[in-house]
């Protein structure tokens, strides 16, 4: 590869980029890690004596940027050509010139934010770009946060905003949002899906006249507005026929709207006098009523006066009626008072009647019982003369007794076996109540032991839905089977303690936890055939071995074990079937793995490389130990113990069938005890009738011994009885000569009394004829009056019905003003007057007076109408029949002509403005057409002419023009770029999808090539176009690149690959960068360009030597 004139190089680590100091002699852009000394100080914009463009890139400085931690770079004024090694930092100097230029992020393509173009780990990052200007160069600065994604910018190390930034750009005519000036890597592909519009649009803005796009914008603003004004008057014209037309189809209507309307006018005047009219015809009746309502108020007030005398006499007899009942009052209160004196003497005769009355029934009761004593003594001589006969006629009973004797010893030796049985009895119930209570307690303890298993098949059924249902089957159908058949592993399994069951489930699979497990092949076949095939149920089975592995020895000791930690082995974690407890050893050697703690984890290599055991537990860790067949080497893995799910419900099976057993034996105890309980209850009911027999045998004995002794006691009893009775005696008669003398006392108190009460009759008897006479007295002045109530009442109803008279006429009165006022408002109204506006003499006929005071008048056009309702009203229905005569008219067609003659005239006037303004837009559109077209296919003309030179030098074709389907459409204009690459196909349009991606890229670097001589931005950047492209083609355009990009007065030009073909042609005036990577880079205080240039050229000099 030939060597370039002038070579700079950028180099970095792989952990981190690092770059070169610049060498004062040189032009090599540097890259210096945090921690390397900091960078001098940028210099100041100063005039460059380089031949750099207006607007070209001088100096670029990256600081923590992508992948630089500080870097400079110093392109030259023509092509710089970047080449590094993929991932090395090249398309990072094209992200640092679009951001730097206030770029949007997006555009590159990489990301969306400005804060992820910040080296990562840094909290900042800087690019700073100087811009060559002829009056001093510009000097960007870019500083970004990354915890608030924002940018700080400085012109000159002057703070500053981003709007200025982006007009200081402008001004030197770069974009970096154009693809014709500004290609990124990631953007390479779009520039072929650029459409016509967009690509003549690009074009514009990069190589055209500042005013060349301009002028295409206001074409299109023009043609727009062309286009509305067009479209406006065309609708206006259309609009203003169709409204002349219509008017002259609605004009004949108008007239006889008209017509109408006169007659309208009359009905409206009618209308309006019949208010007045109707308001006369009221006021006259006002008048009326008025005057009959002052005559009735006249009366009420004569009947007024003629009641006044009548009233003054009613309060006089009122007066003398008061005193009278005063009168009568007193005397019945005195009449009171005599005859409770009358009742209190009568009070005291009856006591003293009373206390006679019971005087004599005292000595009537003496006598009764003077006669009753009399009789009893009699009764009781009779009685002990009747018990000394029987007492004489009593038998002997002293032979009694030897039988009282043995009924008793009889009666004794019957209590005693009868209190025998009833405690045999009592311990029998003892005994019965101890087996009920021992059958509760059994019987708690299987349902405890049922609820447990019920918890076990509940889990079985919740996640293996068939395995339950073939249990049930299995337990209404064991029948069928010669051997023992066992249900699934994790039903019979019953841990010792619940704390061990994960060690099991992680040990045993699933598949195995829920299979049937039987003794036989033949029951087996027997089972799948009717669960698998018949019922179509997923269960799995296995087969007990044939010779029992339960009580297999471990090979090693449990205590050779213990000093690791293990203490027990799996086995032992748990109860089983013998068929089952056969099946987990022969299969899973549960007797040969062991159970560790965290003593075991802690210590698990020494366990491992001691014990040489292939599998065993620690505390929450599984551990499975191979030997390799190859390097005998130890192979161990580890697995974290899954929680257990299904054996942690323990149900011990034999000792719920020993519990069982024990609540049979206790049934038959029961039964055994219940049998012995009612031939002891017999026992004892015989027992007691025979007791009772003895008993009453004894009784009857007993009281023939002691019917002599009770007869000599009643005897004595009955003598006693006599004895006292005889001693209390009563003399009668002088009981009666004591009540005798009372008697005639009392009589003489009571003959005093009755004196007494005859007096008081008397005086009561004149107080009862006094009261008499004053209550006639009273009812005569009663009778006067009511007599005069009677006339007042007659008085009152007449005053009030002349009264209520008085008040109708009154409302009438009151509604009939309020009518007047009503209709005289209306009447007002309906002539546009005011309320208290009066009516002009001219236009007045006769002034009538209303209720209020007012004035109203009529006015003069009322003169000629009728004056009378009934001739009013007939007028009004003739001229209504009249104006209804003219049917179907709408006066909104009057309206409407009339709007619509309006609305002819400002439309008239309207399309006259917009014909104007039309006339000014096509005249605008003609001037900017001629300063903007012709320009424009001069350039593209030049542009078609590179392009195809380029093509041509290519053995390819390849031409550009301007296209348009309308020539109006200036929205519509676009560059075509049509391009063939063999001899044999037609020229085709450049799309994303007919061309290859090389002849895309070839394409697309042609075009940029032809508009570089013809470019007034100042610098392009294309990002590895290259990279689709074959040796062939890459070459040719490699060449074309550095003979176009090297001429002279050409802008500047940044090419990027990230790798180039042998033997290629350089000139003098390009600038290679080099970005290097790698391991053994030269920290940059180290690396001196002179010095390895010496060496470089003292090896090239001694090379031909050698």
């Amino acid at each position: 590869m030939a060597t370039p004139s002038r070579k700079t190089s950028t180099s970095s680590s792989l952990v981190s980029k690092r770059a070169l100091p610049r060498d004062p002699s040189s032009e090599v852009p540097s890259k210096r890690k945090s921690s390397a000394p900091p960078a001098p100080p940028p210099p100041l914009p100063l005039q460059s004596s380089r031949p750099f463009v207006e607007g070209s890139i001088v100096r670029i400085v990256m600081e923590n940027f992508l992948t630089y931690d500080i870097c400079e770079v110093s392109p030259g004024p023509h092509l710089n050509m970047i080449i590094g090694a993929n991932g090395t930092g090249k398309s990072s100097i094209v992200c640092a010139i679009c951001l730097g230029l206030a770029g949007k992020p997006a555009f590159m393509g990489r990301a969306d934010k400005v804060g992820f173009f910040v080296k990562r780990g840094c909290s900042k990052g800087m690019v700073e770009i100087e811009l060559f200007r002829t009056s001093g160069n510009l000097i960007i600065t870019r500083e970004i946060d990354v915890a608030k994604n924002q940018s700080s910018w400085f012109i000159n190390k002057k703070s500053t905003t981003q709007k200025v930034v982006e007009e200081q750009v402008a001004a030197l005519n770069i974009q970096v949002g154009n693809l014709c000036q500004f290609l990124p890597q990631d953007k390479v592909g779009e520039f072929a899906k650029l459409s016509k519009t967009e690509l003549l649009e690009a074009t514009e803005k990069s190589i055209g006249p500042p005013e060349m796009h301009r002028y295409h914008c206001e074409l299109k603003n023009f043609r727009e507005k062309e286009k509305q004004l067009e479209t406006s008057c065309k609708e206006k014209t259309e609009y203003l026929e169709k409204m002349i037309q219509r008017n002259e189809r609605y004009k004949q209507d108008v007239e006889r709207f008209y017509e109408r309307k006169r007659h309208l006018d009359l009905i409206e005047m009618l209308e309006a006098k019949r208010p007045w009219v109707e308001y006369e015809n009221v006021r006259q009746e006002y008048e009326e009523v008025k005057l009959a309502r002052d005559r009735v108020k006249e009366e009420v007030r004569k009947l007024k006066e003629g009641q006044i005398p009548m009233t003054r006499r009613i309060e006089e007899i009122e007066r003398q009626r008061h005193i009278l009942e005063a009168q009568i009052k007193e005397k019945a209160t005195d009449i009171k008072e005599t005859s409770q004196k009358c009742k209190q003497k009568q009070d005291i005769i009856e006591r003293k009647d009373k206390q006679i009355e019971e005087l004599q029934q005292a000595l009537t009761v003496k006598q009764n019982e003077e006669h009753d004593r009399q009789r009893r003594i009699s009764n009781t001589r009779k009685m002990i003369e009747d018990l000394q006969n029987e007492l004489k006629t009593s038998e002997n009973c002293e032979n009694l007794q030897p039988q009282i004797d043995a009924i008793t010893n009889d009666l004794r030796r019957v209590q005693d076996e009868k209190a025998l049985c009833e405690g045999e009895v009592i311990d029998k119930r003892g005994e019965k109540e101890s087996l009920e209570k021992e059958r509760k307690s059994v019987g708690d303890n299987i349902v405890r032991f049922d609820s447990l298993m019920n918890q076990k098949e509940d889990k079985l059924r919740q996640r293996f839905r068939d395995t339950y249902d073939a249990v049930l089957w299995l337990r209404s159908n064991r029948d069928k089977f010669k051997q023992r058949v066992c249900e699934p592993i994790m039903l019979t399994i019953n841990m010792k303690d619940n704390k061990n069951a994960k060690y099991i489930e992680n040990h045993i699979s699933s598949n195995d936890l829920r299979a049937f497990v039987f003794e036989s092949q033949e029951d087996m076949e027997v089972f799948l055939k009717e669960i698998r095939d018949n019922k179509k149920l997923r269960v799995n089975a296995v087969i007990a071995p044939e010779s029992s592995y339960a009580d297999k020895a471990p090979s090693r000791s449990l205590n050779e074990l213990k000093r690791y930690g293990f203490f027990s082995y799996l086995r032992e974690l748990f109860d089983a079937p013998d068929p089952v407890m056969s099946f987990l050893c022969c299969h899973y050697h549960i007797h040969e793995v062991p159970v560790g703690t965290e003593r075991t984890r802690e210590r698990i290599e020494r366990v491992i490389q001691e014990t040489r055991l292939k599998q065993m537990y620690t505390a929450e860790e599984k551990y499975v130990v191979k030997t390799s067949f190859y390097s005998d080497k130890v192979i161990s893995s580890n697995t974290s113990l899954k929680v257990a799910q299904f054996l942690t419900v323990t149900v011990d099976l034999e000792q719920r069938r020993h519990l069982e057993e024990q609540l049979k034996e206790i049934n038959r105890k029961l039964q055994a005890v219940e049998a012995g309980l009612i031939a002891l209850c017999e026992r004892n009911r015989h027992l007691e009738h025979k007791d009772n027999e003895l008993r009453q045998k004894k009784k009857e004995l007993l009281e023939r011994k002691t019917k002599k002794r009770q007869l000599e006691q009643k005897i004595s009893s009955k003598l006693g009885s006599l004895k006292l009775m005889e001693q209390d005696t009563c003399n009668l008669e002088e009981e009666e000569r004591k009540a005798s003398t009372k008697v005639r006392e009392i009589n003489v108190q009571k003959a005093k009394l009755v004196t007494e009460l005859t007096n008081f009759v008397k005086i009561c008897t004149s107080l009862h004829i006094q009261k008499v006479d004053l209550i006639l007295q009273n009812t005569t002045v009663i009778s006067e009056k009511n007599k005069l109530e009677s006339d007042y009442m007659a008085a009152s109803s007449q005053l009030r019905v002349t009264e209520q008279h008085f008040i109708e006429l009154d409302e009438s009165r009151q509604r009939l003003l309020q009518k007047c006022k009503e209709l005289m408002k209306r009447a007002r109204q309906v002539c546009n007057l005011g309320a208290e506006q009066t009516v002009p003499q001219e236009y007045q006929t006769q002034v009538p007076t209303i209720p209020n005071g007012h004035n109203s008048s009529p006015p003069m056009a009322f003169q000629d109408l009728p004056n009378t309702l009934d001739e009013i009203d007939a007028l009004l229905t003739e001229e209504r029949s009249r104006a209804s005569c003219f049917t179907g008219l709408n006066p909104t067609v009057v309206e409407e002509y009339t709007k619509r003659e309006e609305e002819i005239e400002q439309l008239t006037e309207e399309l006259k403005i917009k014909k104007v303004e039309l006339d000014k837009y096509r005249e605008n559109i003609s001037q900017v057409k001629e300063r903007w077209l012709n320009p424009l296919k001069e350039l593209v003309e030049k542009i078609n002419e590179k392009f195809s030179n380029f093509f041509s030098s290519m053995q390819c074709a390849g031409e550009v023009d301007l296209h348009t389907e309308n020539e109006e459409d200036y929205d519509k204009y676009g560059i075509r770029i049509r391009v063939k690459f063999r001899s044999s196909t037609q020229l085709h349009e450049l799309t994303p999808h007919h061309q290859s991606g090389g002849e895309r890229s070839v394409s697309t670097m042609l075009y940029l090539m032809a508009l570089q001589e013809l470019n007034r931005c100042p610098f392009r950047v294309v990002d590895e176009i290259n990279q689709g492209m074959d040796p062939i083609n890459e070459r040719r355009v490699f060449e074309m690149v550095v003979n176009t990009a090297c001429k002279e007065n050409t802008s500047q030009y940044f090419f990027i690959t990230p790798k180039l073909l042998q033997n290629l042609p350089y000139s003098e005036k390009m600038t290679v960068l080099f970005v290097y990577n790698g391991p053994h880079m030269l920290e940059p205080n180290r690396w001196n360009l002179k010095a390895f240039q010496r060496r470089r050229r003292r090896i090239t000099f001694t090379q031909p030597s050698q």
